[in-house]
């Protein structure tokens, strides 16, 4: 028996790039999946229903930014899979920014961050909730970052966004835990990524020395390395586990 067997989960931003490896490991352990992106998803489902059956994935390009079409998304994961169990909050701007003093940036920029990766993270949480309060159980996996831990400069839109999340999940964890829901955050540290490495070779090269240098373990880190953690927060093994942030940096981040 798969540690997802029998639950269903939707996953934003899992078209490439970590997500991607996201939807490989739900799909796994069992789950059935929704994948939801601003890229066309119809790849990775085609590959997972190659190996996991045709009724195990679906895909569906969403703005998760945008109300009406997260309304959407969650109405067509429910006629398609029948419940929600499992929303990995995964979509967020990140890969393409470029390093930048906060005095420069600019107003429309930081607002797209915010929107994504803020406001996208409260709207799916806010339409997925009442289906888990319904059936009194589910998973919310919303994924912050290492950064918000030390703060690293040139990249204030996105560590304040990723901020709010880490809070937003402290917050809602103790709205919904009446329900046997159970928020969390998973929170990586620099990793290679195949979004990071072909569309921001310049921040790689910034930054992939100093992150080993952060981390207990010296090594890179890859989109496996976080592959357990997030298995284990939307699995039952964490059942009593809400309002937590599991670093996986190597212990860049030691608190």
């Amino acid at each position: 028996m798969t540690r997802l067997s029998g639950r269903v989960a939707i996953l934003t931003g899992g078209a490439k790039g970590i997500g991607r490896h996201y939807a490989g490991a739900l799909a796994k352990e069992g789950a059935r999946l929704m994948i939801a992106d601003v890229a066309d998803g119809k790849e990775v489902a085609a590959e997972i229903a190659r190996d996991h059956g045709a009724n195990s994935v679906a895909s569906v390009v969403t703005d998760v930014s945008d109300e009406k079409a997260v309304k959407a998304l969650v109405a067509g994961t429910m006629e398609r899979f029948g419940k929600i169990d499992i929303l990995v909050n995964n979509a967020a701007l990140f890969a393409p920014l470029a390093e930048q003093k906060f005095t420069e940036m600019d107003t429309a920029l930081w607002d797209r961050v915010m929107a994504i990766n803020v406001r996208g993270v409260f709207l799916m949480a806010k339409h997925v909730a009442p289906h888990m309060i319904a059936q009194k159980y589910g998973k919310i996996i919303n994924i912050s970052s290492g950064t918000v831990a030390r703060g690293i400069p040139n990249f204030a839109h996105y560590v304040t966004s990723k901020g709010a999340v880490t809070a937003f999940t402290r917050s809602i964890s103790r709205e919904l835990g009446e329900y046997n829901i159970c928020v969390n955050n998973l929170a990586p540290g620099f990793t290679l990524s195949d979004s990071v490495i072909q569309e921001n070779p310049g921040h790689l090269e910034h930054s992939r020395q100093p992150s080993i240098v952060r981390r207990a373990l010296k090594r890179d880190e890859y989109p496996a390395d976080l592959l357990g953690a997030l298995i284990f927060l939307a699995s039952a093994e964490s059942d009593f586990v809400t309002g937590q942030t599991i670093a996986v940096d190597g212990g860049a981040t030691n608190n």
